[in-house]
């Protein structure tokens, strides 16, 4: 297996400047850099940059891909969007998911050592990704819980640890949140647990956002239409339906129900998974069995069709033998199996054994013959 490593950088609220594209060209002569993005691959050698260090500096998200397995993925998000003892409820490890706090920035870092890709279609999708730092800015607490299930999924939170808290719309996942789950191969039947305790996901009506916006002071207003002619159109979106959002009374945010310990979860994933199993089993099974059923049946009127022309079936096998061909003595040897077949049903075995024995005897000098004849048990 060659060895493949991909790098992509994305810079989503602010484009990058020709100082600081000057600075990542230091970093790689190969890497394709513009004003918002940064990608490399390697089939050897490796990056010389810190992709932390990196996320830090200029970009709002990484995806780091390597056929060995390893899979990683970092958001950052401004902290005047994501206030940093909420965000650290959901973070105990430091390998598979660990939040880092700089001055202005939440960084989220996910990652995964998994099975080795010995073969891979595309390179995977960082812009399709990416939409989860935008929902979480707008609010949307989804990618921190699956951030927590990961390192949960990983053993890094100790079995009695309770969960934080569990945000609505679990089971709806949008799609670069799908595409996180994917990327990660964040357990599935784990999240399915979790989704017990989630409330379905309210939706925003824009009538009612049109009439909550037109009651902003217009200070406010002036400020937020300065930062979109500036080129901050996404944030001040996100800024605004996360202050729509906690303004509505009695929007389902989260569920009401006792945290669950992550040993719980797991454990429940476990039996959950054990049951899928079983019924996938019972299901192969079932088809296997009912497959069989018509293979006794098809084989059954195939007999019915042979006991209609027994006698020049005979013929036919003693015709074949004759040819000395290597083919047609598997031919005749599968037809002389079905006549068996057919004479233990009709209990006429000792007639076909004789008739056998004097085919042994016509042709024993024939070796591969003889040797296709005790494979297939025609003594």
């Amino acid at each position: 297996m060659s060895e493949y490593q991909y790098y992509e950088f994305l810079a989503v609220d602010r484009p990058l400047s020709e100082a600081q594209r000057a600075q990542l060209r230091a970093l790689s002569t190969r890497a394709e850099i513009t004003a918002t993005r940064f990608t490399n691959e390697y089939q050897w050698g490796d990056f010389k940059g810190d992709p932390r260090k990196m996320m830090e500096r200029y970009f709002d998200a990484h995806l780091y891909f390597a056929n060995w397995g390893t899979r990683r993925l970092m958001l950052r998000v401004p902290r005047a969007a994501l206030d940093a003892k909420t965000a650290e409820q959901y973070f105990y490890g430091d390998t598979a998911a660990s939040l880092t706090v700089t001055g202005e920035h939440l960084i989220i870092d996910l990652c995964a050592d998994r099975e080795p890709d010995d073969y891979w279609e595309e390179t995977p999708d960082l812009g399709s990704m990416a939409g989860a730092r935008s929902e979480l800015i707008a609010g949307d607490r989804r990618l921190l819980y699956l951030a927590w299930l990961f390192a949960v999924q990983h053993d890094e939170v100790d079995y009695e640890a309770t969960e934080p808290t569990v945000p609505a719309g679990l089971a709806e996942l949008s799609a670069p949140l799908e595409a996180i789950v994917e990327f990660l191969e964040i357990d599935e039947d784990l999240i399915d647990i979790a989704v017990e305790a989630s409330p379905d996901l309210g939706e925003d009506e824009p009538g009612e956002i049109g009439e909550w916006i037109a009651l902003l002071p217009v200070p406010a207003k002036d400020e937020l239409l300065g930062r979109v002619a500036s080129g901050e159109g996404i944030q001040v979106q996100a800024l605004l339906l996360r202050q729509f959002r906690e303004s509505v009374p009695g929007r389902p945010a989260a569920a009401g129900a006792p945290a669950r310990t992550a040993g719980e979860l797991r454990d429940a994933a476990a039996a959950y998974k054990a049951e899928i199993a079983k019924a996938v089993e019972e299901r192969r099974r079932a088809e296997a069995a009912e497959k069989e059923v018509k293979k006794a049946a098809a084989y059954a009127k195939h007999l019915d069709d042979l006991s209609a022309r027994e006698a020049s079936a005979w013929v036919r096998a003693a015709a074949l033998i004759e040819t000395k061909n290597q083919r047609d003595y598997d031919t005749a040897v599968t037809l002389l199996r079905d006549l068996r077949a057919l004479a233990e049903r009709n209990g006429s075995l000792e007639v076909f054994t004789k008739r056998i024995d004097d085919l042994r005897r016509q042709h024993q000098r024939k070796p591969s013959l003889m040797e296709r004849f005790d494979a297939a048990g025609l003594a």
